[in-house]
């Protein structure tokens, strides 16, 4: 374990990724895929013969690999961030290998474009229809989007926080990119891999006990074991992939769904899991801003598309239907979930509510929602909800300071420093969302594509949403009509949506090379 923890971490990766395709190449040999098995099997060999390769090539003496650890100690943050880059760019290279040998009709870029969909826990598919994937390929799918959120949540705490990037920025009074003093000292000590190989270590765990309790319930409830299993890690990693095109496919009905919601809440708030967060001064889960604001976004706004599809309704029927007027409610309730985590399940009460009332879903909401994001060094994308937390409290001192000029704002130092550096610093990160939105989507625009359909590709792909394509607007888009630019335009953006737009301007400032 010690030797492969002072491995360079591509190379660690490496050997995870080929020894999870052996996972397909088992069950493509049980269900009798054989050819499928083959593929994966041979891909998996061949990937862990590179990776090994390369590590002992690499091999150093220890008291030389100490002493070059000590040296590139001013470099760590800087070769973690390259080696995330490298993670949603390079690696996806190697697991569409198997994709490609397994499914035959298709091209190695839309092989390509699926592994980074997977890896960045989008869920955005060139193939709509389910049939058109084998069983072992729909699994390596979900298997991919699984890691995928593993890893998003072992580097938000074991390089985005040392680094004070990924949201933590709102909370550090410190500069962006520089981290707090502790996790400095953090840095000092352990080197990259090795604290990466700690909190996967401590993380792996809890992350994979509830893949399999979800999956056991989901499965309990009426669904079939594959299809929950898949579903089970869908759900973890907020990827939205699904072997037979969503919870509308599953039989598991609205009892899955009720699971599914519960399981979502994990995504609002890194308090529900973390393990990095010792400070005396760190708040329960219920006071966590992000668990706050969650839960008035899942009251608020279900409220009002309750109100609406019923005024829909009245003026269709005169009548009010309770158990249509019900499932309206349970549908809004579960779609702001499912879109404010960027997971992208879609609810089959949300299509009986738009019968129910005669109106178009509204997609805007949706694409909004998926812009707010979940919570901070969760598998989620978007703005993140603490982010704008601090954009809400900025907001109401503000309004405080024009009705009662000589007021003074309270609560506590954390309180005032999110009001204001945090608010400073995530409206600076927003104005570079946003920037970056009207980019892609002039970008596209380039290609022939209309602004609308831009639009709600551009965000499904900023904030890892891929399912939003096929509810945000009232004609359902696909990946599949795209050319080829269109889509590296869009996987690019993936990868962008994943690291964070700080994280990108971190490896790109000057003063973040010099020693």
């Amino acid at each position: 374990m010690n030797r492969f923890s002072r491995m360079p971490f591509f190379v660690q990766l490496m050997l995870v990724a080929g020894a999870a395709m052996m996972v397909p190449a088992i069950y493509g040999l049980v269900i009798r895929q054989h050819d499928d098995a083959r593929a994966f099997f041979y891909a998996g060999v061949l990937l862990m013969s590179l990776a090994g390769m390369i590590a002992i090539a690499r091999a150093r003496p220890e008291a030389t690999a100490d002493r070059d650890t000590r040296r590139d100690r001013d470099r760590e943050g800087r070769n973690q961030l390259m080696t995330l880059l490298l993670t949603y760019t390079v690696l996806p290279v190697f697991l569409a290998v198997p994709f490609a040998e397994a499914t035959q009709n298709t091209t190695f870029f839309n092989a390509y474009f699926e592994m980074v969909s997977s890896l960045t826990t989008t869920g955005a598919t060139l193939f709509d229809d389910p049939e058109r994937l084998s069983r072992t390929v729909h699994l390596w799918r979900a298997l991919v989007g699984w890691l995928g959120g593993l890893f998003a949540w072992v580097t938000a705490i074991a390089v985005l926080a040392p680094l004070n990037l990924g949201g933590f920025e709102v909370l550090s009074a410190r500069q962006v990119g520089q981290g707090s003093s502790s996790a400095t000292q953090i840095i000092r000590v352990a080197a990259g891999p090795e604290r990466l190989a700690r909190y996967t270590a401590r993380l792996f765990p809890i992350y994979l006990g509830l893949t399999v309790g979800l999956w056991f319930a989901l499965a309990m409830v009426g669904g079939a074991p594959y299809v929950a299993l898949c579903h089970a890690m869908s759900v973890l990693a907020t990827s939205g992939i699904s072997p037979v095109g969503g919870l509308t496919g599953s039989s598991a009905g609205i009892l899955g769904e009720g699971l599914v919601f519960a399981f979502l809440f994990l995504a609002l708030s890194r308090k529900t899991f973390s393990v990095d967060d010792v400070r005396k001064d760190a708040l329960p889960l219920y006071r966590d801003p992000e668990m706050k604001i969650g839960l008035v976004l899942l009251v608020v706004l279900p409220t009002l598309l309750f109100i609406r599809h019923w005024g829909g309704a009245l003026e269709v029927e005169r009548v009010w239907d309770v158990p249509a007027a019900l499932s309206s409610l349970w549908g809004g309730i579960f779609m702001v979930m499912s879109f404010l985590t960027t997971a992208g399940f879609e609810s089959a009460s949300w299509e009986e509510a738009r019968m129910w009332s005669g109106l178009q879903a509204p997609g805007v909401l949706l694409l909004g929602l998926a812009i707010f994001g979940g919570g901070v060094a969760t598998t989620a994308g978007g703005v993140k909800l603490l982010r704008l937390y601090a954009l809400v409290r900025h907001g109401e001192r503000e309004i405080e300071k024009m009705i009662s000029p000589n007021s003074v704002g309270g609560a506590g130092a954390l309180a005032r420093r999110i009001r204001r550096q945090g608010a400073y610093v995530a409206w600076v990160y927003f104005m570079f969302f946003a920037f970056t939105i009207a980019a892609v989507m002039m970008i596209l625009s380039l290609f022939g594509i209309h602004f609308e359909e831009a639009a709600v590709y551009t965000v499904a792909a900023l904030t890892t949403t891929g399912p939003l394509v096929h509810v945000a607007a009232e004609v359902p888009y696909s990946f599949a009509d795209l050319g080829t630019w269109p889509k590296a335009v869009l996987a690019a953006t993936m990868v962008l949506g994943r690291l964070e737009l700080l994280a990108m301007i971190a490896l790109i400032n000057p003063d973040f090379w010099r020693r």
